[in-house]
C-alpha cells in the first residue's frame, strides 16, 4: 500500500472537514453527505483531491457537482489545472449526487 493510500487520521479528517465549509448551502449539503458516506474511508490521496476542489469558487464547484460543467470546461475557461487531476476526478465522482429511480421518473 502506498503512503497516499493510507487512511486519514482523525485530526487530518477534522481539518479537511473544516476546510470544506462553503458559502453556498447547496455545496455544504452535498459535502456533508459526502463526509457522512465516505469520511471514515478517506485516504490521503482523496484528501488531496478534495483540497483541490475547494480551491474552486462556490459557483464553479456547484456546476461541477450538478454536472452542469465538467472539469475540462473549467480548464478551458480559467486555467484550473487542479480541477482534472486523477484524485480530484475520483472525489468529484464521490461527491456528485446519484440519481435514483424516483428522481428519474419525475416530470
Amino acid at each position: 500500500m502506498q503512503a497516499t493510500d493510507t487512511l486519514l487520521d482523525q485530526r487530518a479528517l477534522s481539518k479537511l472537514h473544516w476546510r470544506c465549509r462553503r458559502g453556498l448551502l447547496e455545496n455544504d449539503l452535498l459535502i456533508e453527505k459526502f463526509f457522512a458516506r465516505h469520511g471514515s474511508t478517506l485516504t490521503v490521496r482523496q484528501a488531496k483531491g478534495m483540497n483541490a476542489l475547494m480551491e474552486l469558487s462556490d459557483n464553479d464547484l456547484l456546476d461541477l457537482l450538478l454536472k452542469r460543467k465538467e472539469p475540462f470546461e473549467l480548464l478551458e475557461a480559467a486555467s484550473q489545472a487542479h480541477a482534472s487531476t486523477p484524485e480530484t476526478l475520483e472525489v468529484l465522482n464521490l461527491l456528485r449526487p446519484v440519481a435514483n429511480g424516483s428522481a428519474a421518473t419525475l416530470p
